[in-house]
């Protein structure tokens, strides 16, 4: 684990207070919630996956985590196209700006790092608003799947190229290749 995944599993640690597994199609994730609502959604092997909350209790009854569990069950079997969870997202300012843009891009839509960086202001930051895509802890749900290359190539995501094209596929956005 890098300082800044152990980082962020400190924080974790810290405001998290149920964790869950949930397998799904693209393998198995880890979900997290603080008391407010969902903080994590990490596939496994994702880079700035914060690896074992061993403080965090296992909870997969949690109504929260159950409610998450299943709109993902949903999401996967293309009967769900927006989540309508309570989030949580710990990051700094920058980031939760760039997650909140993030947010923003429709189902079957797309932009590129460039146009995220245009949106929050920052034209110049598209290295930074990469970064901040590369870090968000929620994945599917914050749709960071969503953002291509300059030339809308498939560039760079955390839990891996052949999920974000299948993440793509089951929203439209590209041609299932199976």
């Amino acid at each position: 684990m890098n300082t800044t995944s152990s980082t962020l599993s400190r924080r974790l640690q810290a405001v998290c207070t149920a964790q869950a597994g949930f397998d799904s199609p693209l393998g198995p994730m880890l979900l997290a919630r603080t008391a407010t609502g969902v903080a994590g959604m990490w596939f496994e092997g994702q880079k700035a996956h914060p690896g074992e909350l061993p403080a965090v209790p296992h909870d997969p009854h949690d109504p929260l985590l159950k409610e998450a569990a299943q709109q993902l069950q949903d999401y996967f079997a293309g009967r769900r196209e927006q989540f309508d969870l309570p989030l949580d997202l710990q990051g700094t300012p920058f980031q939760q700006i760039v997650w909140q843009a993030l947010l923003r891009i429709p189902p079957g839509g797309t932009r590129t790092y460039a146009a995220i960086a245009r949106e929050v202001g920052a034209p110049l930051a598209v290295r930074a608003v990469g970064a901040a895509v590369g870090r968000n802890p929620v994945s599917v749900i914050v749709p960071c799947h969503r953002v291509l290359g300059h030339d809308g190539s498939l560039t760079g995501y955390a839990g891996g190229l052949h999920r974000k094209q299948a993440l793509l596929e089951i929203e439209g956005v590209l041609e299932a290749t199976s």
